[in-house]
């Protein structure tokens, strides 16, 4: 059988990817603990928690960026080691982190290809044509329509449209899956429409993406179920349609515990 998402298409029921038992701790600090997650092919997963909850380091564990100290991992049903960014990559797991990390001095095309230019076999000579082609035809795709030239430098662009070339960039390596931190955050309601737009589109595509996000509502509008981590553990895990916003707040804040029982831990995750 199959369930069906947001978008009205299959998701199918083999997770694409399939976490089990991950774990990270800094030192004293337990930051993960035994978290479980499956996330489908077509699928908005939204990963949701108060500061310190483990979202980023459970992130940061999927890209390869700090592995986890214990726990496994699947992908496409075959067992995987994430314990480096190059063997995310290799999977298919693209990541665009909060700062985006775009270069401002460079145009839109230079930075979707930088590192990774194309060339008309001659490594001097870039093929700036194809590269031009590709890039209006990505954001073509993901209807990224505000952008009058994709030779416009980065500095002068909104930050929903900073957002919108950070998620096309991720897609030059067709990925299976993205994970996205905090893409609407700081940005105004019409360019924050803009992006939700965009993950509908990368759910369309059939990949498999996780949003952290502190907007309940934005998570509300494209995510098909939602993960819930409380002091580095799953307080669980809610399918959007069945769920109402007063539920997920109280795994959130921990009031379906009675308040109590956890403890407190004192910070969430150590800079690396």
């Amino acid at each position: 059988m199959s369930e069906t998402s947001k978008s009205g298409g299959a998701t199918a029921t083999r997770p694409l990817l399939t976490l089990r038992g991950m774990s990270k701790s800094f030192g004293a600090v337990e930051a993960m603990k035994e978290v479980d997650l499956d996330v489908r092919p077509g699928e908005v997963m939204g990963l949701l928690g108060d500061n310190g909850a483990g979202k980023s380091t459970l992130i940061k564990a999927i890209a390869g960026v700090q592995p986890a100290d214990a726990g496994e991992a699947t992908f496409e049903g075959q067992p995987v080691r994430l314990d480096s960014p190059q063997a995310a990559t290799e999977l298919g797991i693209a990541t665009v982190y909060q700062d985006l990390a775009l270069c401002e001095n460079l145009d839109i095309v230079a930075n979707l290809f930088l590192g990774q230019e194309a060339s008309n076999g001659n490594p001097y000579i870039l093929d700036e044509t194809s590269m031009e082609q590709k890039t209006a035809e990505l954001l073509d795709s993901l209807g990224v329509t505000t952008i009058r030239s994709v030779r416009t430098e980065v500095e002068r662009l909104s930050g929903g449209q900073r957002q919108a070339i950070a998620i096309a960039r991720s897609l030059l390596g067709e990925p299976k899956m993205v994970l996205l931190d905090e893409p609407t955050a700081a940005l105004g309601v019409v360019q924050t429409a803009h992006i939700l737009e965009l993950i509908e589109r990368l759910r369309d595509r059939g990949l498999g993406v996780i949003v952290i996000s502190h907007n309940l509502a934005d998570v509300f509008k494209v995510a098909d179920r939602v993960t819930v981590l409380r002091l580095g553990r799953v307080a669980g895990t809610f399918e959007i349609g069945d769920s109402s916003h007063e539920e997920i707040v109280a795994a959130i804040t921990g009031a379906e515990f009675g308040g109590g029982g956890d403890g407190e831990r004192p910070t969430e995750e150590a800079p690396f």
